[in-house]
């Protein structure tokens, strides 16, 4: 019969939030009943109750009820692949990601980028995400090579020293006076294991506040080409914000106008992925403190739906 079980988290796990701290450490239990046992309060953390976004520390107890594990399945092979590479040195690594790629396994991927650049890169003692893009957003997407350079520039994200800029292409013509977008938005995680987020008041007792910053807008036909920029990094931020201002991005599986972005992948065009793109990305070296400017270029598909609708 399954036990109780009593984690000690070690340094290398410090920073991590608890509910990817459990999935790291559960290996085969399902994700949906990790989050179960995280909201009913039976995970402990130093004997205390904890959400799912609780930071863990080095030397934290956590108590894990019992939890019966299926039995293992056998895993399928992850390929082994190289993503386009923007910067590389012994310390950081960035690529530039493809849109339906997720960035690391779970939730049904059985293998992301992280996983594939693994595989790609037997010899690298340690190789990291810095940040998470959306599976369905392309773009700039930093990896580190070494702890202390993973440690330095999350420490950067936290503490928004770091310069970040979306190319997103919305549904209708943009208000030209609308610049900031300052909405507190909630994340709920469904019993499937699956994100919803959503704009809530201030005044909700779990709302976290989020500001999104339109940089450049430019009309192409009925729709309106911005470049965004992030002041905080929350889950879904760019999606929601713009959908809740009455444009959603093109193509948005979840937040978007599911009628007109069948259209759009059925017409002529067949445009069938998400126009969120993360453009640039800009920060101080963890090693040598210069700043670092990264700039992924638009996909093809992007630049041939762009084109297509500027035409007269």
């Amino acid at each position: 019969m399954p036990a109780v079980q009593q984690l000690i988290v070690d340094e290398e796990s410090a920073g991590q939030r608890l509910d990817n701290y459990l999935l790291r450490q559960l290996k085969g239990v399902p994700k949906t009943l990790v989050y179960r046992v995280i909201r009913s309060g039976e995970v402990r953390v130093n004997k205390g109750r904890a959400g799912a976004d609780t930071r863990v520390q080095a030397g934290d107890a956590i108590r894990v009820p019992p939890l019966r594990r299926p039995a293992p399945a056998v895993p399928a092979p992850v390929p082994a692949r190289e993503f386009p590479v923007l910067f590389e040195d012994e310390w950081l690594l960035a690529v530039d990601k493809p849109a339906g790629v997720a960035v690391h396994g779970g939730s049904g991927v059985s293998a992301g980028v992280i996983e594939q650049l693994r595989q790609a890169r037997p010899q690298a003692r340690f190789l990291e995400l810095v940040h998470r893009l959306d599976k369905e957003t392309s773009g700039v997407l930093l990896l580190a090579k070494k702890r202390s350079a993973l440690t330095a520039l999350q420490a950067q994200f936290r503490a928004r020293a770091t310069r970040k800029t979306y190319a997103a292409l919305v549904w209708g013509t943009w208000p030209a006076g609308l610049r900031l977008i300052d909405q507190p938005l909630h994340k709920t995680v469904d019993a499937a294991g699956e994100r919803q987020v959503r704009v809530v008041s201030p005044a909700h007792e779990e709302a976290r506040r989020s500001i999104t910053r339109v940089r450049a807008a430019r009309p192409l036909g009925d729709c309106t080409l911005l470049e965004v920029g992030l002041e905080t990094g929350r889950t879904h931020q760019i999606r929601v914000h713009l959908a809740h201002s009455g444009h959603p991005i093109v193509g948005d599986p979840k937040y978007g106008d599911f009628v007109r972005n069948r259209v759009l992948a059925r017409g002529p065009l067949r445009f069938a992925r998400m126009f969120l793109h993360a453009l640039e990305l800009s920060f101080d070296h963890p090693v040598d403190g210069r700043r670092i400017a990264l700039r992924a270029p638009l996909p093809a598909a992007c630049v041939t739906l762009a084109a297509a609708l500027s035409a007269p």
